[in-house]
């Protein structure tokens, strides 16, 4: 399949809009969500398919010789910093959707919605951080100075979070009762 007039150029990939990514799967174009299964689940692009970048490595999704895959995330900036890892796995044939989802859903195309599922643990672990800190320093300003070390100790776990490629708050989220998934 030819691309679409006007697609842009990126490194290793070339862009579509949501338009001609729409076009393309009315076409038999394939378009793969990289987010999580979490990311994913509240909200997808209607008729995506799911293939987390944490497992491309590689083996990009299945489909046929033929068939052009468009790869997507929520804003299309992980897309566009893991282009070099989505084009050596899905070869020749392989998009990336300009925008992602945000720019799906602004252009009115259909999207699959689950409120029922919880937000993703990353907005959960910054909800929880942010309230978090303003709590520390709201407690510093009104009651006590010593609500100040709050603050000092989140900032202190987000550090340690960064350093180690572990965040203990996304863990301890996961556990919630309300991320977990039911059997």
């Amino acid at each position: 399949m030819a691309p679409p007039a006007g697609v842009k150029e990126t490194t290793m990939l070339k862009t579509v809009t949501p338009q001609q990514a729409a076009e393309m799967m009315r076409n038999g174009a394939l378009l793969v969500d990289v987010r999580e299964a979490d990311e994913r689940a509240r909200e997808r692009p209607a008729g995506s398919g799911h293939h987390p970048l944490s497992r491309i490595g590689g083996a990009g999704p299945a489909r046929g010789a033929q068939t052009p895959v468009i790869f997507t995330c929520r804003t299309g900036n992980r897309t566009s910093c893991n282009a070099e890892a989505l084009a050596a796995a899905a070869g020749e044939g392989a998009y990336l959707l300009d925008g992602g989802l945000e720019a799906w859903k602004a252009a009115g195309l259909p999207v699959e919605q689950d409120r029922s599922r919880p937000i993703e643990i990353i907005r959960q672990v910054q909800i929880s951080v942010g309230g978090l800190v303003l709590a520390g320093v709201l407690l510093g300003a009104f009651v006590h100075p010593a609500f100040y070390a709050l603050s000092g100790a989140v900032g202190a776990g987000l550090a340690l979070a960064g350093i180690s490629g572990s965040c203990m708050m996304a863990s301890l989220l996961s556990r919630a009762p309300w991320n977990r998934v039911p059997a």
